[in-house]
């Protein structure tokens, strides 16, 4: 390989002062929609909040490492004892409870749907961009989150898989309306800072 070659190649990508502000910023976001008044859904302990909307926006917005990131941070805080999980829990008992299986779907969808929608958003904003980008998070929660969870439920409650499965329908109204809302939420940004979607 000749030097101008070598010299031309760009360099890696690093994380700068800005992403931890990103990260940090977007961890307190979910931290804060996590904590907001739940709404609670048959006995299966899993009540409906404003997380996922947080999470979603993370993805979107940071993309799949530095949206990671703030997840993983969030999460870290919880369960280093700060009551930020669903309904004001914290610590290990989370992990061991019913949403453990969201838990961890937010970090496999996080990362699936920044990778997608960065290449939906390669180009800049289209006219059907939303539709794409809206797509892409409805079907990584009916691919990655549901499933996760249902599992999570099973193993915890010790209940059926069908009969979980049945019983999550009732939060997929409430999911395609936060992940309308965080794709509104989102365009908007990248419309005031089109910077973001390149990064």
């Amino acid at each position: 390989m000749s030097d101008a070659s070598a010299t031309t190649r760009p360099a890696p990508r690093t994380f700068e002062a800005s992403d931890m502000a990103y990260i940090a910023v977007f961890a307190a976001l979910i931290a804060a929609l996590s904590v907001m008044p739940a709404i609670p859904v048959g006995g299966l302990g899993v009540p409906i909040t404003l997380q996922t909307l947080g999470v979603t926006l993370t993805a979107l917005v940071l993309g799949p490492w530095r949206g990671a990131a703030a997840v993983a941070l969030y999460l870290l805080m919880g369960t280093a004892g700060l009551p930020i999980f669903a309904k004001g829990k914290a610590g290990l008992a989370p992990w061991f409870g019913p949403t453990v299986g969201y838990l961890i779907a937010f970090v496999v969808c996080t990362i699936v749907v920044g990778l997608i929608s960065r290449r939906i958003l390669r180009n800049g904003l289209q006219k059907l961009t939303w539709l794409w980008l809206t797509l892409t998070v409805f079907a990584c929660r009916v691919l990655i989150m549901y499933p996760l969870a249902t599992i999570g439920m099973a193993i915890t409650l010790k209940k059926p898989i069908m009969e979980l499965v049945a019983a999550d329908l009732v939060f997929w109204p409430g999911d395609l309306l936060k992940t309308i809302v965080a794709v509104v939420v989102a365009l908007a940004i990248f419309k005031a800072f089109p910077r973001l979607m390149h990064r």
